[in-house]
């Protein structure tokens, strides 16, 4: 399984397709890929919804996880294809922990029981400006996490750099403010290089 990370507008659910396309995988996204997923997504996202607090946040994003994983990943991955997903652990690491402040080592630990320890294979980081990616989310009304400000994806985004550079065997960062098929090729070469050829 590959991940695609960023902050909101870096491109991933773009560079997710393009990439499951290359590599003729399936691709899914977090949250929302299951029925019960498309409930969690409009309690996390849609703004007239109770805000939930942050711990209830990341409960809610992990229900998602497990049920995904349950239902989506791992009987892709059973039946020998490979998966791309927008969105994946790193993502609780980066939005509930270093976006709102919950404890990092705590939440890897509820993380991996969610997910009964499955891991991507590679996590690939879109890096951009938060300038740049909230300037991509301008067009379309803002969700309730899109419309959290930028000192908030300034805190995510370090958090994703930070995990990137602990971690540097199981993540690779492409900067994603380019041409779409040229973040492509990059994301790409990134995953050949690492992988192979999945």
């Amino acid at each position: 399984m590959i991940a695609i990370e960023g902050i909101d507008g870096s491109g991933k659910s773009t560079q997710t397709a393009l990439l499951a396309e290359r590599l003729g995988a399936l691709a899914t996204f977090e949250p929302g890929a299951t029925a019960l997923g498309a409930e969690v997504r409009a309690l996390l996202l849609e703004r007239e919804r109770a805000v939930p607090v942050p711990r209830a946040e990341a409960l809610l994003v992990l229900a998602d996880r497990a049920q995904h994983l349950s239902e989506v990943i791992v009987p892709a991955m059973g039946a020998g294809r490979w998966v791309v997903t927008d969105r994946f652990t790193a993502s609780t690491i980066a939005y509930q922990g270093a976006g709102r402040g919950l404890d990092a080592t705590q939440l890897a630990q509820v993380a991996r029981w969610a997910t009964d320890d499955v891991r991507a294979d590679l996590t690939v980081l879109l890096d951009v400006e938060v300038e740049t990616a909230m300037a991509r989310l301008v067009p379309t009304p803002a969700d309730r996490l899109e419309a959290s400000g930028a000192a908030f994806f300034a805190r995510v985004r370090r958090g994703f750099l930070d995990a990137a550079a602990a971690d540097p065997s199981r993540w690779v960062v492409v900067r994603g403010d380019g041409a779409p098929d040229g973040v492509a090729d990059a994301v790409f070469g990134a995953v050949a290089a690492r992988l192979g050829t999945p």
